[in-house]
């Protein structure tokens, strides 16, 4: 078979017939043998429409699961029922137009992985308003920061995309929550990557199926895909540290202020130095250990490069903060912004320049397709 199409469901009674139905007329005549797969976890009536499918149109297929439920479960369960060589998973309530599925098959001939993406040009978000953007934005660039098979990604949390099987043959595939797609790439086996431009749209029936349990999950994937890297491992460490830091600086400005009397400016600056020394020597014992200590020279070269790259962070932070309140955004929502730039800037400032790691370059090919290419 060339192509197995694997849909989870939950709650999408209105949803499963026109998904089906259209990515049927979309292969018609397109020369694939093809299957539907529906892994459904569903609560509702759904599992009685996806029957009246299967029994009316032979290349639909489903399974109702009543023990288990997530997401990114039902898809590593589709994996294992699918039989293509190639795999396309796409969500079932209409956001993902299944017309892009024969481009996408067709995109798959010439590479491993191919994500639809919203993030590109000719792509869009299906008009989010601004604290839907921030998030999706803010979850995207977590992921990124974090693992480094990300970077490369502009749609790293899609839940669109095709694959071949051979990717996913040997990966030990087992996802917490909803962002199968990182599970995939940082598991997978492949060296090409295809991205091309899609139109998300909008719900027209069910309901959001996200909660706060949902984003929790997702934070836990981040961290423990990132110890699959000793790079991206590091990563975690250093923000870890960096979190220890706050407490440190606050601690030490009460004590400051409070034992020994000081101006608040000057205890304000010691106490960020006794942090940064604190983050310093945590970051330089466990976040960069090595094992032969450089002579103490350079060591005190070392801090004078950390606190450089800790002054420019915090600038980088403040000049976002700024920049939203003189346009008029929440220049919280710009400090959380800031926060997360400066975060990735220092850790690769001081990655590559005060601890001096060589960068190493991920074998991998991530190409773009733009509105307007023919391929």
């Amino acid at each position: 078979m060339d192509l197995s199409i694997v849909i989870p469901t939950f709650n999408e009674r209105g949803n499963v017939r026109p998904i089906a139905e259209r990515i049927i007329q979309a292969l018609a005549g397109a020369g694939y043998s093809y299957e539907i797969l529906f892994v459904d976890d569903s609560r509702d009536d759904t599992p009685t429409v996806l029957a009246q499918l299967a029994a009316q149109y032979p290349c639909v297929k489903f399974l109702h699961r009543s023990e288990e439920r997530g997401l990114a479960s039902a898809v590593v369960k589709g994996f294992s029922l699918s039989a293509g060589n190639y795999i396309i998973v796409m969500d079932a309530d209409l956001q993902h137009p299944p017309e892009l599925v024969p481009i996408i098959l067709k995109r798959l001939a010439l590479a491993d992985v191919v994500i639809p993406s919203r993030f590109i040009s000719g792509g869009s978000d299906g008009g989010l308003n601004i604290f839907r953007k921030l998030v999706s934005w803010t979850a995207r660039m977590l992921g990124r920061l974090a693992i480094r098979r990300l970077r490369a990604i502009s749609d790293c949390t899609s839940g669109f995309f095709g694959l071949h099987r051979s990717v996913i043959a040997t990966a030990n595939l087992d996802p917490i929550g909803w962002k199968i797609l990182m599970e995939i790439l940082v598991k997978g086996d492949y060296h090409a990557i295809h991205e091309l431009p899609y139109a998300f749209i909008a719900r027209d029936n069910g309901e959001s199926k996200m909660t706060w349990k949902d984003q929790y999950d997702y934070l836990r994937h981040i961290v423990r895909l990132a110890r699959h890297n000793p790079e991206d491992a590091r990563f975690i460490t250093f923000c870890l540290v960096g979190a220890v830091g706050v407490p440190v600086n606050l601690l030490g400005l009460t004590i400051l202020l409070n034992l020994f009397g000081l101006d608040v400016a000057l205890a304000s600056v010691v106490a960020s130095v006794m942090a940064m020394i604190h983050n310093f020597l945590w970051n330089d014992i466990v976040t960069w250990r090595i094992q032969k200590r450089p002579p103490l020279w350079r060591r005190g070269l070392q801090f004078l490069q950390f606190a450089l790259v800790s002054a420019l962070s915090i600038a980088i932070t403040a000049a976002f903060a700024h920049t939203f309140f003189v346009t008029g955004w929440n220049p919280i929502a710009g400090q959380l912004v800031g926060i997360i730039l400066a975060t990735w800037w220092s850790f690769v400032a001081n990655d590559r320049w005060t601890w001096g790691r060589p960068e190493s370059q991920p074998a991998l090919v991530v190409t773009r397709e733009y509105a307007g290419d023919s391929l």
